[in-house]
């Protein structure tokens, strides 16, 4: 794989008395260019066990899969994600309360990345060069069906009753299991990041902080990370992320196009 990366994780309690958040790799490294972030519904041993079993599935059948081949496409990823299905059925006890689990899914490859995504759990691809997001993924929420539909607006929607109620989610005995919002990332660029994240890490934080925090140029990753957990600190939720900085993205040709975009950003 042509892209290296430095890699940074909070992987936190917070308030509650289980953790149902699930991260891959846990250690940060070894993840051969893929991430994953989930967030546990369902009480205790209920949320674990979904959020573990799509991380532990999904990343062993990408290894015995797919690791030799030098693309991930949209095709290998669907087939991931029915296999991780299949797995979660296998673990349905047959309660009216189902566990479930939001999916963030990050994989880069010769041709770029692909990035997924299910609920409310959160992918940004941020160039600090041009100071921008350029990707932040749609939560699959309730608010945000109202906020399209014209009946609640954004503002309404941070403060809304029903904001932690999601519209789709991994879970075991779907008559129509959920689908995952895919995005194809061809421009992926050293200094680039991808910050991934449950919705924990979004109690006190909002779009454009999280845009101002990555692009200080006077701080290090590991400074970045420790105001992200300082924002967090007394979060009622667990919160997890993952800070993916590209530092060689193998491409080492610049057309006009991209110095002029640079310069004038």
């Amino acid at each position: 794989m042509k892209y290296s990366f430095e890699v940074r994780y909070i992987y936190e309690l917070g308030k509650r008395a289980n953790q149902e958040d699930c991260i891959y790799p846990q250690n940060g490294e070894d993840s051969d260019g893929l991430f994953i972030v989930c967030d546990g519904m369902g009480g205790h041993e209920k949320g674990e066990v979904a959020s573990s079993t799509v991380c532990e599935v999904m990343s062993s059948y990408i290894d015995r899969h797919f690791k030799e081949k030098d693309e991930f496409t949209q095709e290998d990823f669907l087939e991931t994600l029915s296999a991780t299905y299949d797995a979660l059925d296998e673990k349905d006890d047959g309660s009216e309360k189902k566990m479930g689990t939001t999916l963030v899914f990050l994989k880069f490859h010769d041709g770029g990345c692909l990035a997924a995504h299910i609920g409310d759990s959160r992918i940004y691809h941020i160039r600090p060069s041009a100071k921008r997001i350029l990707y932040v993924s749609r939560d699959h929420s309730l608010v945000n069906e109202l906020v399209a539909l014209g009946e609640m607006t954004q503002e309404e929607a941070k403060t809304s009753k029903q904001k932690n109620i999601i519209t789709r989610a991994m879970q075991p005995g779907q008559e129509r299991r959920s689908k995952a919002d895919i995005k194809i990332i061809e421009d992926v660029r050293a200094g680039d990041y991808f910050y991934l994240c449950t919705d924990g890490m979004l109690e006190h934080t909002e779009d454009q902080e999280i845009l101002n925090i990555l692009c200080m140029k006077d701080r290090t990753d590991e400074e970045k990370m420790d105001i992200f957990r300082k924002l967090t600190e007394d979060n009622r939720d667990n919160h997890s992320a993952f800070l993916i900085r590209v530092t060689d993205s193998g491409n080492k040709r610049r057309t006009l196009k991209d110095i002029l975009f640079d310069r004038w950003n």
